[in-house]
């Protein structure tokens, strides 16, 4: 990429230019104006959401965003023009741009500085991009000096707080760019620029750096804290779809099945193991050899029959994952008609030797003849989910002409980190067009803004097996949460197991310490799934019932089952309340500050503070308990005062748990797999101390139904003063759903409701729908 240097803005600590004030004109959202050459528009897409674009002046370039889907909504502004400044409020916020130097400044309605840009912080150098002339894009802001801020999607640096960082922001395995961050005084940023770009954070400032940009684009937002912001973020980039309530039990994967009898056969185990299962994934070469890379099409040597397979998988009562990769080898019909249409990006992906090409994700037309071949050869067998692998893509042989690749919206440097934001919306959109009846589920390697309204769970990566791996990966999944895509999930163990491999693998004791520690969190992600490659994970490998490390694996695949109306919910409202499943403790407590820099403990929905064991052979842990509650734990029901650091005994058979006071916890039955038994016969678990209420949520568990009104909605709300459970009126129905049921009413105490199975109900009634008060 050659480079020359023209000083559009010039940027120099101090600097100051004299000019008079520069004229503006109000526009129906807000004004558009020129200062220090530049175009300037400044629009409130709602009261709380302002995008400041800008761009050289005279530029006919425009814009349109692949991430945000808001259109500005009609909006009542105050435009004030002070001499230099004009002033643009809304309802909720004002915007103050400064006509001399450009720098706009955000205010909440009650005059509280929020976030400001530097003076002349807006940068662009002219480049010349794939012979192209462009330019390079950079925007600088102020923080506080003491401010805490999270995103920028999911690194690896074992970080919350994302202050004094330097990331390039770009896609690749185990690391997701997304350039976004929120505040701790309650806003976010969203930098609307897909070529990779430097997050950087100093005493002198922080910015993002585009290494392509014909504009400054970016997007303010105020939600007045953690989940208020993720809800902003939603609002412009799309909601987040249903998962299918299978997806929220137990799947297992290994890298991987050779044989199609082989992948049956473990679902056929763990039915006769009696341990719950609900998915079982496919991983590669199912298509054969590498010089048949991602055919979509099954070998037949060693799967003769896939639809026998798929139907046996069925008849198991699972589901079936398979992966699809965007790369295809030269031997391939995909190959063959993205060459002919001039739709392939002339480099190479993994795997290695194969000469594997990716096809143009940016163009709808290629988009169209990827789902043809995956639908004919895959999806037409009833197939429930996709494993959507190297979606980064999985650049390999990396040259610098590689970047200058002519992709259907321009250079491939200048759109590449919406790599994975195309390439799985291009699937989420047909399998919509063709099925009402199953929900899409889209296992993902890389992320992009907007990416969770195209129903994807992505995963982190090709991670090691390790311990400090393991510790990382809980502020890596909660900044991801954070900027808005809550569908996160790891494989447990990690992917690479290393020096584990010697010593017995499965049977290898250092193993089997970290793999159950690490399933002990994954038990509290929206999705638990086994994965690895080196040594099989199946349950059974690491011994029969009554091994210590077996039985702890099938405790905690029982516990996630247990919780299933309650993570249930939990995903209701993150698709109808724009919410998350793991927070971090700063979301839920945002006036307690010892919380906001906690990378080992989470919130798992609004019930559970999570603190995980990821160092080896730890024996005990301190946690740190928010002032905003009382607490129980879990697992002896002791009751604790907030704002206090305990520490709790962490044998092998526990991860540390702790309930706050007010919560109502549903407790599902005993099941070897979701839909097996009805909800017909709830435990209600209340940890007294304070209210708290609750919504069970039901629907038809796996179609969009949901999307016209089919489902159902009983809200649950506890009176601790008089200890009275008030159950109030079922709202909305659905095909299937339960005319009447019994609740069975569990009071948490230090003798009764207590870890997975001990409890004894207090009080039981029947429930028809209508509105009744139980008094304990």
């Amino acid at each position: 990429m050659k480079r020359k240097f023209i000083a559009v803005i010039t940027l120099f600590l101090g600097y100051h230019i004299s000019v008079q004030a520069q004229s503006f004109q109000k526009t129906p959202q807000g004004i558009h104006t020129i200062i220090q050459s530049m175009d300037v528009d400044v629009s409130f897409y709602s009261p709380s959401i302002v995008r400041v674009f800008r761009k050289p002046e005279g530029s006919q370039q425009k814009k349109e965003s692949l991430s945000v889907i808001k259109l500005p909504e009609q909006l009542t502004l105050d435009i004030q023009n002070n001499g230099q400044n004009v002033t643009i409020s809304s309802k909720l916020i004002t915007a103050t741009v400064n006509l001399q130097t450009g720098k706009v400044l955000f205010e909440s309605s009650n005059g509280k500085k929020l976030f400001t840009e530097k003076d002349y912080g807006t940068q662009f150098t002219a480049i010349n991009d794939a012979s192209n002339p462009t330019y390079t894009v950079r925007q600088a802001y102020l923080l506080d000096k003491d401010e805490i801020i999270y995103g920028l999607g999911q690194q690896q640096n074992g970080k919350l707080n994302q202050r004094g960082q330097k990331l390039l922001l770009k896609q690749e395995n185990t690391k997701v760019a997304i350039p976004f961050f929120q505040s701790v005084k309650g806003y976010g940023i969203f930098w609307d620029n897909y070529s990779p770009t430097t997050f950087t954070d100093n005493i002198q400032e922080t910015s993002f750096d585009s290494q392509v940009g014909n504009c400054a684009d970016y997007y303010f937002m105020f939600g007045g804290g953690g989940d208020g912001v993720v809800a902003q973020m939603r609002s412009l980039t799309g909601q987040a779809p249903m998962m299918p309530l299978w997806s929220f039990g137990f799947s297992q994967s290994r890298e991987r099945y050779k044989t199609q009898f082989e992948l049956v056969d473990v679902v056929k185990k763990y039915r006769k193991l009696n341990v719950p299962l609900d998915g079982i994934v496919q991983d590669w070469q199912y298509w054969g050899k590498d010089d048949n890379w991602n055919a979509m099409s099954f070998d037949p040597t060693t799967f003769p029959k896939p639809q026998a397979m798929v139907d046996s998988v069925h008849q198991l009562n699972a589901h079936l994952f398979i992966v699809s990769w965007p790369g295809f080898a030269p031997k391939t019909p995909q190959y063959k008609e993205f060459k002919s249409k001039n739709m392939l990006l002339n480099f190479d992906t993994w795997p290695p030797g194969a000469n594997t090409k990716p096809y143009d994700v940016y163009n709808p037309a290629a988009r169209n003849i990827y789902w043809s071949y995956l639908s004919k050869g895959i999806f037409s067998l009833g197939i429930d989910a996709w494993w959507l692998d190297s979606t980064e893509p999985d650049h390999i042989n990396v040259k610098e002409q590689d970047f200058d690749q002519p992709t259907y919206l321009g250079s491939y440097r200048s759109v590449e980190n919406a790599f994975p934001l195309q390439h799985t919306g291009g699937v989420y959109d047909h399998q919509r067009a063709a099925s009402n009846n199953k929900r899409v589920l889209l296992l993902t390697r890389s992320a992009f803004a907007g990416q969770q309204r195209y129903a994807t769970n992505t995963w982190s990566g090709d991670v090691g097996s390790n311990w400090p791996t393991l510790k990382k990966q809980i502020p890596a999944a909660l900044n991801f949460s954070l900027t808005g895509l809550p569908y996160w999930n790891g494989d447990i163990g990690g992917f690479f197991a290393g020096e584990f491999v010697k010593g017995g693998g499965a049977k290898n004791p250092n193993f089997q310490e970290l793999y159950n520690r690490w399933m002990q969190f994954a038990t509290f992600t929206p999705m638990m799934r086994s994965h690895g490659t080196d040594i099989p994970r199946e349950i059974y490998q690491f011994g029969t019932k009554g091994d210590r490390a077996f039985d702890i694996q099938e405790k905690f695949i029982n516990l996630r089952y247990r919780l299933l109306p309650y993570t249930y919910a939990t995903a209701w409202t993150v698709t109808h309340h724009a919410g998350s499943i793991m927070r971090p403790l700063y979301s839920q407590f945002p006036n307690d500050p010892a919380g906001f820099e906690n990378s080992s403990e989470y919130m798992f929905g609004n019930a559970f503070l999570v603190a995980p064991v990821t160092d080896k052979g730890m024996t005990s842990k301190e946690i740190y308990l928010p002032s905003a509650s009382k607490w129980f734990d879990f697992w002896t029901g002791e009751e604790f005062k907030g704002g206090q650091t305990v520490k709790r005994e962490t044998p092998m058979e526990i991860i540390p748990l702790y309930i706050k006071a007010g919560s109502i916890v549903p407790w599902g039955p005993k099941v070897q797999y979701a839909t097996e038994k009805r909800w017909n016969d709830l435990d209600i678990r209340i940890y007294p101390g304070d209210n708290g209420d609750f919504v069970l949520y039901e629907d038809e568990n796996d179609s969009y139904n949901y999307e016209k009104g089919a489902f159902s909605e009983i809200h649950f709300k506890w009176n601790d003063a008089t200890k009275t459970l008030t159950v109030g009126d079922r709202k909305g129905q659905f095909k299937g759903m339960l005319g009447q049921r019994k609740f069975n009413i569990v009071m948490v105490s230090q003798q009764n409701g207590t870890g997975i199975d001990n409890q004894k109900v207090n009080k039981s009634f029947n429930y028809n729908g209508r509105k009744l008060s139980v008094k304990l």
